[in-house]
């Protein structure tokens, strides 16, 4: 067992009270959404305590989770942690949804793969704190020494005296008690709950059906709206011919909306594609679905913003990327001379990636209900960040933001995409132009053609190489549109002695935002790419070059700004090496590797890739991780596997490209999701076994995923991939006869 003080101030950390009726609650702030102090346990702007863990008098243990969930399980893993330290039974834990309170809480955001890493320390404390008090409460009754006391599954034992109570039966004495300055928390050799697999406690509600999402609620007196932007990015409504439309069947409104105020300063989180939609309202999806088809939109070019007056295109954008590679960057990282190692290079090895932009493809649509009246408004909305939109509501409906209700509907997929709360504050104005409740449908069209995208990337890598064949300087060249997802200090920086990292970006009027692992997502599968050629052009074993690298950076690191453990980075990819041989390669098949850091996780890939119908496809898949402590095992490997198809899926097939600014991909005909029939025929994860604490677990295996597609690929076909999706190249190069898609 391992002391560890809580330290209390007059605002709190602990507080416990007696339920009405009988039993315990202790209160304390989550984590996740307070800015904690992890060494005081309490923010100096903590203004209330915002979780429990209640204790009934039957036994019954209830514990408050207001993470919004979209099927990363945090909803079972995070009160899994709170269950281990206070060891109750889980079949006795209740688990309760928390919808959105802006008076309560501070940071009430899932994302960034960060839910169970912010939330581990403060709430094993909160469990341990609450078993604590219960000990300290049997210890009265029975007028035993507190050290005499154990528990197990929610009972108390002393077993000298052979006596029990359940937990419920102190629980009103417990709640009388003041807060133990000192609590012990348990040994990680002593965990039951974590490490184990539970099932989603959301289980049973989502194969019988409960409403759970947007598209289940309803209102008396609702109405359907649906929204028409322009074609193009770089486009704005200047009228609409709405005639036919108003004399359809069902139509209430048509009406244009500006989506925020002109002097409205935007915060990270409001992306609005345009600055104005038409919108139709109507008694039924179909009637406005119908409508939608009348409608007629008048446009001109922006005058303002990124690109004003012109309308661009993926030809144009890969001109652009061709020239900026050859032009200075920002430099951003600088060890030693790379000048100098690259003008006495006896060889020199350059290879340029690009990656096209992604649509996130929630397998939900985006939806939202509103209803704002004159003083108030109420949603039910999917959203990964709710309190950023708050804010942005309340500048645009003019109302204070304590009058904002979100309730939190589960989210049929995330992937960065519900950070963006654009469909609230479009329902919102909507309910408040026609007043009355509104339900804003996207279609799939809507969705894909509106933005938000994984931004367009280009990387170029040189490496120097002297005349025993040897690394001696290493240069990358990293930028996008409109953004760079250069990682300057990850690895191999701080693995070679002359190295040099430079950014560069381009605007543009196509909106980006967060794409599952943002940044990494490109730059792992373009890197991992080029550490896996430069490997044989040295004449050695790609996974052995990595690790020389490793071992340097760990021994003799260069500069002191390396974000990763070179030991750590070690271990993961070991581990998949030690997996990698056990696992027989399929015939016909070539094996790729790869690994990556990233949201605080190591992983490592590795792919065997055949073909079929004159189509690559991966025939079996192999992960290993270390992400720390692994808190539910079932879920992990859930997320693993879920990561690992969505990498092999966007890596081959992913691509959204636009003619005169007008996306050209806009539903699932055209733009290329991986299919069941695609998809591995064989997956395996397997998890360093360490006491780490733990860290990031559904984005990190995402990244590594494109580059050990793309080296297995090159091992099946002995050509080089560099230009995502890889089926597009290599379609190109192989001329697969006419005939249907495996």
């Amino acid at each position: 067992m391992n002391a560890d003080k809580i330290t209390l101030d007059r605002r709190s950390f602990l507080k416990a009270a007696l339920l009405a009726g009988g039993g315990m609650m202790l209160q304390f702030n989550w984590p996740e959404v307070m800015a904690m102090d992890l060494e005081n346990n309490a923010a100096e702007d903590a203004v209330a305590l915002n979780s429990y863990i209640k204790i009934h008098l039957d036994g019954r243990v209830t514990l408050f989770n207001p993470n919004p969930e979209f099927g990363q399980n945090v909803k079972t893993s995070l009160p899994m942690i709170l269950a281990e330290e206070l060891d109750v039974d889980w079949e006795q834990v209740e688990v309760e949804q928390a919808d959105f309170f802006p008076e309560r809480f501070e940071r009430q955001f899932t994302g960034g793969s960060q839910a169970i890493r912010r939330a581990w320390p403060i709430l094993r404390k909160a469990g341990a704190t609450a078993r604590q008090m219960l000990i300290l409460a049997a210890a009265q009754q029975w007028a035993v020494p507190v050290a005499e006391i154990s528990t197990s599954e929610g009972v108390l034992h002393h077993q000298k005296s052979n006596r029990k109570l359940r937990y419920g039966e102190v629980a009103s004495a417990a709640a009388s008690i003041a807060v133990p300055q000192e609590v012990k928390l348990k040994d990680v050799a002593d965990f039951k709950i974590i490490g184990s697999s539970k099932r989603n406690v959301e289980m049973d509600n989502i194969i019988t059906g409960k409403p759970l999402f947007t598209s289940d609620y309803k209102k008396e007196g609702m109405l359907i709206a649906m929204i028409i932007h322009p074609q193009a990015f770089g486009q704005e409504i200047t009228a609409i011919t709405d005639t036919a439309v108003r004399q359809m069947p069902g139509i209430k409104d048509v009406f244009v909306i500006e989506t925020l105020p002109k002097d409205y300063k935007k915060n990270s989180f409001d992306v609005m594609s345009f600055e104005k939609l038409a919108v139709i309202v109507g008694n039924s999806t179909w009637e406005v679905m119908q409508a939608k088809k009348k409608l007629v939109l008048e446009l001109h070019a922006n005058k303002g913003g990124p690109r004003a007056g012109l309308l661009e295109s993926t030809a144009g954008h890969h001109a652009e990327m061709e020239q900026q590679a050859k032009l200075p960057g920002q430099v951003k990282r600088r060890d030693g001379d790379p000048e100098t190692a690259f003008k006495n290079a006896s060889r020199i090895i350059e290879r340029t990636y690009t990656a096209p932009f992604l649509v996130h493809n929630t397998m939900e649509p985006v939806s939202c209900f509103a209803d704002v009246t004159a003083d108030a408004a109420e949603l039910y909305a999917p959203i990964q960040a709710p309190e950023f939109i708050t804010r942005t509501l309340s500048a645009r409906l003019g109302l204070p933001k304590e009058k904002i209700k979100i309730n939190l509907a589960r989210m049929g997929g995330g992937f960065g995409l519900r950070a963006y709360g654009h469909h609230l504050v479009e329902a919102a104005v909507i309910s408040q132009k026609i007043k009355a409740p509104v339900k804003l449908i996207y279609t799939r069209e809507d969705e894909a053609t509106y933005g938000i995208y994984r931004p367009t990337y280009s990387a170029t890598f040189r490496a120097a190489l002297d005349e025993n064949n040897q690394l001696t300087g290493f240069h990358a060249k990293v930028g996008g549109i409109p953004e760079s997802p250069l990682h300057e200090n990850r690895f191999p920086a701080g693995a070679i002695d002359n190295y040099l990292a430079e950014s560069w970006s381009v605007g543009s009027a196509i909106t980006i935002g967060a794409f599952r692992a943002p940044g990494s997502n490109f730059i792992a599968g373009a890197e991992q790419s080029f550490l896996d050629e430069l490997a044989l052009e040295m004449k050695k074993d790609p996974i052995d070059f990595r690790l020389e690298l490793l071992k340097r950076a760990k021994e003799r690191p260069v500069g002191d700004k390396n974000d990763y453990d070179a030991d750590r980075y070690a271990g993961v990819i070991r581990l998949l090496r030690d997996k990698a041989q056990l696992a027989k390669k399929p015939v016909g098949t070539g094996r790729g590797v790869a690994a990556y850091y990233c949201h605080n996780t190591y992983a490592a890939a590795l792919v065997d890739i055949g073909v079929k119908n004159n189509e690559p496809y991966v025939r079996q898949a192999i992960a290993a991780m270390d992400c720390g402590i692994v808190v539910n095992k079932d879920a992990a490997v859930n997320m693993a596997e879920g990561a690992m198809v969505d990498g092999i899926g966007n890596a081959l097939y992913g691509e959204q490209f636009f003619i005169d600014g007008i996306p050209q991909k806009n539903n699932f005909n055209s733009y290329r999701m991986i299919r069941m029939n695609e998809a591995p025929e064989h997956l395996e994860v397997y998890f360093v076994d360490n006491e780490e604490n733990p860290t990031g677990m559904g984005e990190p295996l995402f990244p590594p995923m494109f580059g050990a597609v793309a080296n297995a690929l090159y091992r099946q076909t002995g050509k080089r991939y560099y230009h995502q999706p890889y089926l597009k190249q290599y379609l190109a190069e192989n001329k697969p006869a006419t005939g249907k898609r495996a």
